[in-house]
């Protein structure tokens, strides 16, 4: 197969890479700056794109972000590919912080009292409503009986609060990033524009018509 990888990673190796990556997070967050920069799109569409990718970040749906991403990034015609870049602002190293704000947040927004030792169950709880959900599908097929109490704390406790709390801090989030990215970006292409008709000059070409058609794909 084309996209298949040549060394087979072990489920462990896979797990390790998420948490750390190879070459760490800067890496990574380097690597990630560097393609926001490159996509050929105005800066304006790549920094609706990345809005949208930070602002679902800030969801309790945590497997699902890619697809609330494109969600919004579809409803504010932002660059697809930067959206999806956009939700590694949620990562293993943001997880707690952002659910710790979100939480707290929502529970002052419900006037609800947050409880304590957010900080070390927020994983832990959803983990166990994990469970909880795989048990009661299995009750569907065996003789168990499904239990939806602890599914019900959970939505109660963590999940609304949860999705109520990461509106104003996601907005806040996804409304910094936009800001700083375009700008940026803004200069990158035009840097490139200027490299590109330098070059086209250098060959006696006409730079006007290449710089019309933007950054390129890299």
């Amino acid at each position: 197969m084309v996209f298949k990888r040549r060394d087979r990673r072990s489920v462990g190796r896979a797990v390790a890479e998420v948490l750390y990556p190879r070459g760490g997070w800067r890496r990574a967050f380097g690597y990630v700056k560097h393609r926001l920069q490159r996509l050929p799109d105005t800066p304006e569409k790549i920094g609706r794109g990345i809005f949208a990718g930070v602002l679902a970040s800030w969801t309790p749906f945590y497997g699902l972000h890619f697809v609330i991403a494109l969600i919004f990034a579809k409803i504010g015609r932002g660059n697809m590919f930067a959206s999806l870049l956009g939700t590694f602002f949620g990562n293993p190293l943001t997880y707690v912080p952002i659910g710790v704000v979100a939480l707290q947040t929502g529970h002052f927004i419900l006037g609800h009292p947050p409880g304590r030792g957010i900080e070390t169950s927020l994983m832990g709880k959803f983990a166990a409503a994990g469970e909880d959900l795989w048990h009661n599908f299995g009750a569907l097929f065996g003789p168990e009986r499904a239990d939806w109490h602890g599914l019900g704390l959970f939505y109660h406790q963590v999940f609304l609060p949860y999705l109520v709390g990461g509106i104003l801090p996601g907005l806040i989030s996804a409304f910094a990033c936009y800001w700083l990215f375009v700008p940026v970006i803004a200069a990158y292409q035009n840097r490139r524009r200027r490299k590109l008709r330098t070059k086209l000059q250098a060959l006696g070409k006409n730079p006007e018509s290449a710089a019309d058609e933007g950054p390129g794909p890299g």
